[in-house]
């Protein structure tokens, strides 16, 4: 089978996660995605455990792509990446809102050499706006967009920032999504289009149905009910920890007989859903010495024998050890030369007849400049006198 994005050109002058993590995704979906960089590469490439110009950060993202080194302050450059941007099917940046104007290729320009770009710009908070204009990364939006307060601090309640970039993979997933639905508006149309897209409107949507339910309904609004999850705690083994939620009285009643306390079946205070949220101190009271005493794995197996959704808690350094995750081969490794055996998870969506590539490296830096510029008939000496401007590299 022929990978779903075959034959797409993207053009990628994005950087740092947001941008190269949405176009990884379509390249892993088989779009031919062109890395514009500069002279120092994405920041990425000195981010994480390094070996030359390569990190394991920058090799995750940015695998199956080609690199091309342009420096855009240079008028040859620029002309190179408008031939570029005349072949592509999709720009992506995310440069900081009037950048790609000054460079001179804003999208009303673009849209000119080819009225069937899908032009994809990410910001921070907006290309417009009291804080269009500010520097951005992932704990910026984190705080801005409501995401440290809604996972405080669980003994002081105070806002907290989670210890992974969140909001630059809820934009990433938000961005490939959007590219392939103007993909396929443009079979329609025969046109391209412009998206924006702010990481702060993409966390605002990913964080929203839940955590803000509570400010949701405007008018009579209903008294307050507690954050979905929000005295949610993981339960504590002998040697190790477990998550556990019955909402559902049938799942409940399955914890009840596993913990060997079927009396709390017949509480009044546990006779719902609502009343053991409510309660759910006085139950947890009862059953946390009982989980103290077992071994997590065949704790967490009797418990999912009775219908309980549970699961054990994975430390990072065990990921690939659980037979789940075997099972599903949700991790490749790839060699490479200077790197070694890298090890990075498959592409998540997996279609029919399409298997994963552990060949498909992440580029070294200008990689491909030489390849690309070939294929715009930049050879000989054309494409040394470009090198020795420093046009390229």
């Amino acid at each position: 089978m022929q990978a779903p994005l075959s034959g797409v050109r993207i053009l990628d002058l994005s950087a740092v996660v947001s941008g190269p993590m949405a176009t990884g995704i379509l390249a892993d979906q088989g779009a031919d995605v062109i890395k514009v960089e500069t002279q120092g590469g994405d920041l990425t490439r000195r981010v994480g455990p390094i070996q030359g110009d390569m990190t394991s950060l920058f090799a995750t993202i940015n695998r199956g792509k080609r690199s091309i080194v342009l420096d855009l302050k240079q008028a040859e450059a620029r002309s190179i990446l408008r031939e570029l941007v005349e072949k592509a099917d999709v720009l992506v940046e995310n440069f900081r809102p009037g950048a790609m104007a000054r460079l001179g290729f804003a999208y009303e320009q673009v849209k000119v050499w080819n009225p069937r770009i899908v032009y994809l710009s990410i910001s921070g908070f907006g290309q417009t706006g009291p804080y269009s204009g500010y520097r951005v990364y992932d704990p910026v939006i984190q705080a801005v967009s409501g995401f440290a307060d809604a996972h405080p601090d669980p003994d002081t309640q105070e806002p907290r920032l989670l210890q992974t970039l969140m909001c630059d993979k809820i934009t990433a997933l938000t961005a490939a999504q959007a590219i392939t639905a103007a993909l396929l508006g443009r079979q329609a149309s025969g046109e391209g289009c412009r998206i924006e897209l702010s990481m702060l409107d993409a966390a605002l949507s990913f964080l929203w149905p839940e955590a803000l339910y509570n400010h949701s309904i405007l008018d009579k609004p209903p008294a307050p009910v507690p954050e979905f999850g929000a005295r949610q705690k993981l339960w504590r083994c002998k040697d190790g920890w477990f998550a556990m939620i019955a909402p559902q009285d049938e799942e409940f009643a399955g914890i009840c007989r596993v913990f060997g306390k079927p009396e709390l079946m017949q509480d009044s205070r546990f006779a719902n859903m609502m009343l053991r949220r409510d309660n759910i101190d006085a139950w947890r009271a009862v059953l946390e010495p009982i989980a103290a005493e077992q071994l997590v794995r065949p704790f967490v197996e009797r418990l999912a024998a009775e219908g309980v959704p549970v699961g054990h808690v994975n430390f990072k350094a065990d990921l690939a050890d659980d037979p789940q995750i075997r099972h599903n081969e949700s991790l490749m490794e790839s060699d490479y030369p200077d790197l070694g055996r890298v090890r990075a998870p498959r592409a998540a969506a997996r279609f029919d007849q399409q298997p994963a590539d552990p060949a498909r490296l992440a580029p070294h830096l200008g990689e491909h400049t030489r390849a690309i510029l070939a294929e715009l008939g930049r050879i000989g000496e054309a494409a040394e006198a470009l090198f020795a401007s420093g046009a390229v590299r």
